[in-house]
């Protein structure tokens, strides 16, 4: 592959809802460039993009491919990212690297909602965009009904530069609103020029007409002539509109065909002219030094190299590869440089372009590129990497939270080891999954965006490290406390020849009125009863069973213990006795009615984000899952966003079921706020599972 300078590159993401047809359209732009001799299939698993045994296996693209194709002089780095929402982190990683995005949306299916949610990231990392609707060659494609739900999401920033020729209710060719001209698909994506039919007409000059109004408003020369009547130029058009859409002012719609490939050349010539390379992007990081601000701003005339690692690729058998964007300066091949992040030296070898799976090697990388280096040893998903006499850090891009979780375990027994080994590995390329060691429950926890990405970490390590996992329901973390006072004894007496045990405290147990602390430990003795060096003793023995309660084994929090009496033998007593009466006095506290044992249930602070229409369904929901609702708060921008507090055993399965209620766009986070009392129905199904468990 030939080295591209940094105004010939166009680093590309390309989003859309789950199978509209990303992974095609990138197929059909790598076949008529002659990056492939045949077009590969989704369906038949030969695509460049899809290469992992689970996309292969499921038929939908799961982590983020980088396909380069080379048009014309310009070289496209095409990120194809996942459309599924449980795989968004994938999605955030590549748009931390791209300079803009296409938005695919299929002309049958519509506007989904992961077509909204790409809107949304793109204006999150402020990305020029432009829309390509593909799949025009259906039926049932509307074209007109795309276009109109677009300009109502998102307004008369939303401009089609083409308009649909149908023949005999096929499609076989485009009008370019741009330059007035007729287009006929003949062979592949390429196009001969034809007449625009009449029925295009009306419909033509409406979309004609903003179009002129977009390129007006550009300057204040531009306004008055079109006001005056005058007729722009095609290069004053093409200028001013090449302004709006870098500056995201205006955003393109584009039509064509995946499967056929039809259109894809269009694309290209668009994304070429339209789109920024990297030299018109901004880029800065801290020169660790002397903290002062780096400009890099992808220039690769500047002497120090840098670079930015934004995505990891383990494979066990095409190895470990760190992807990595130039951020300034040339990079060559067999270059030392030092990790910011870890402080570490890293030895880079050979450099690689990746296409899918396949690594192509190349002697230099310029700034804005994209590449990767096998086998780094330290080096990480977000790493800085620089010259070690200027370490440039650059800022890590913030990646959505995982919230669902399931505990998981070895389904042999012996694998835990292989397990946890496998999961690190996923990790060190799955940012948005981690594992929690919940010794309290004693489970292992595995977070993650949404069950079927959870699904697929258990999947991947059975395929590519051979041991099986289990996933299941995970236990709740509960606590026990108790509501009233009691004044109880614990005695503790035994004889078995020579030194006896003796031990005997009456101790007083009330709520402490601070569940953030297990305990509090006072005395009380009048008299010398039980004697000061057992006083230690006693509150050994509290301490060690407020770490598994009477009630159910949980924890006990908020309780006050008070030593007011008891007695010892001068020859038998010992520490040993005087703590195992303690442990003694709290189970029959906990056993007294008075006491008012209870469990308590964590409770969440649950922020949901969906658009106005779901509130009532989501609210509704939220009810029956014993949640308050404790406000709700617009966002301005057709949202709102309801906080409510739920019990954390009720926010199972609730990802699931808020994608159901409000089709994929509403999303939540929660953090945990406080222990409150169960529902006596709910402290009775517990205490009689963890005794049957115990019976087991």
């Amino acid at each position: 592959m030939k080295i591209y300078e940094t105004k010939n590159i166009r680093n590309v993401a390309i989003l859309g809802h789950g199978g509209c047809g990303k992974t095609t359209l990138v197929e059909a732009m790598a076949y008529i460039t002659g990056v492939t001799n045949r077009m590969g299939k989704v369906q038949d698993g030969n695509t460049i993009s899809d290469f992992d045994k689970e996309e292969i296996k499921r038929q939908f693209s799961i982590g983020t491919s980088i396909v380069p194709i080379e048009y014309e002089g310009i070289k496209f780095n095409f990120l194809d990212t996942p459309g599924y929402f449980d795989f968004v982190g994938e999605v955030e990683e590549a748009l931390s690297a791209a300079g803009a995005a296409v938005i695919v949306i299929n002309a049958k299916a519509g506007v989904e909602v992961g077509a909204q949610k790409a809107w949304d990231l793109c204006n999150k990392f402020n990305l020029p965009r432009l829309f390509f609707v593909t799949g025009m060659d259906d039926d049932n494609a509307s074209y007109k009904n795309v276009v109109n739900t677009l300009q109502v999401l998102y307004g008369t920033k939303v401009a089609p530069y083409h308009l649909p020729i149908r023949e005999n209710e096929k499609f076989v060719g485009f009008v370019n609103v741009v330059k007035m001209k007729g287009r006929r698909f003949t062979e592949k994506s390429d196009y001969v020029e034809c007449d625009i039919p009449d029925y295009v007409m009306p419909n033509l000059e409406q979309v004609r007409e903003k179009l002129m109004e977009a390129v007006a408003e550009t300057n204040e020369d531009f306004m008055d002539r079109y006001f005056a009547g005058e007729e722009f130029t095609y290069d004053e058009i093409r200028n001013a509109l090449r302004t709006n859409v870098r500056s995201c002012d205006l955003v393109p719609v584009l039509i064509g065909t995946g499967i056929n490939g039809n259109g894809a050349r269009m694309l290209l010539e668009i994304l070429a002219n339209y789109f920024p390379s990297p030299a018109e992007h901004f880029i800065s990081g801290t020169n660790q030094k002397t903290m002062d601000t780096f400009v890099a701003d992808y220039d690769c005339h500047k002497p120090e190299v840098s670079l930015r690692v934004f995505k990891t690729l383990v494979d066990p058998f095409i190895g470990k590869y760190s992807i990595f964007k130039v951020c300034s300066g040339i990079l060559k091949a067999d270059t030392p440089l030092y990790n910011v992040n870890k402080e570490a030296d890293e030895k880079f070898g050979k450099l690689y372009v990746l296409r899918g799976k396949e690594a192509i090697e190349v002697k230099e990388l310029h700034a804005g590129d994209i590449g990767a280096v096998q086998k780094l040893s330290v080096t990480q998903t977000g790493d800085s990497l620089s010259d070690k006499a200027t370490p440039i850090l650059y800022p890590v891009p913030e990646l959505s939270v995982p919230y669902t979780y399931m505990a998981y375990h070895a389904k042999t027994k012996g694998d835990d080891d292989k397990i946890n080994a496998a999961l690190t590995r996923i990790a060190e390329e799955d940012l948005t999954m981690r594992t929690v060691n919940d010794k309290e429950n004693r489970q292992l926890l595995l977070y993650g965006i949404g069950d079927q990405h959870l699904e697929i970490i258990a999947s991947k390590v059975l395929s590519r490290y051979k041991v099986e996992m289990e996933l299941e329901k995970p236990k709740v973390a509960f606590r026990e406390t108790i509501r009233g006072k009691v004044k109880v004894q614990g005695k503790h007496k035994k004889q078995s020849g020579g030194h006896g045990q003796y031990g005997d405290v009456t101790m007083e147990f009330e709520p402490s009125g601070d569940l953030e602390k297990p305990y509090v430990f006072e005395e009380k003795i009048v008299g010398g009863v039980v004697p000061k060096n057992y006083f230690p003793a006693v509150e050994k023995g509290i301490q060690e069973m407020v770490t598994k309660g009477p009630l159910a084994g949980y924890p006990i929090v908020g309780l006050k213990a008070t030593l007011v009496f008891g007695s010892y033998h001068p020859v038998d007593s010992s520490e040993m006795a005087f703590k195992l009466a303690a442990i003694l006095a709290v189970k029959n506290a906990f056993a007294d009615p008075a006491s008012k044992p209870v469990l308590l249930e964590p409770i969440a602070s649950l922020s949901v984000k969906v658009p106005d229409r779901f509130t009532g369904d989501v609210m509704g929901d939220l009810n029956k899952r014993r949640g308050r609702v404790l406000g709700m708060n617009p966002d301005h921008q057709g949202n709102q966003i309801i906080e409510a507090d739920v019990p954390m055993m009720e926010l199972y399965g609730y990802n699931t079921d808020l994608r159901s209620m409000t089709g994929g766009i509403g999303n939540f986070s929660y953090t945990f706020s406080r222990y409150e009392q169960a529902p006596s129905d709910v402290q009775e199904k517990e205490i009689a599972a963890r005794a049957a468990a115990k019976e087991e």
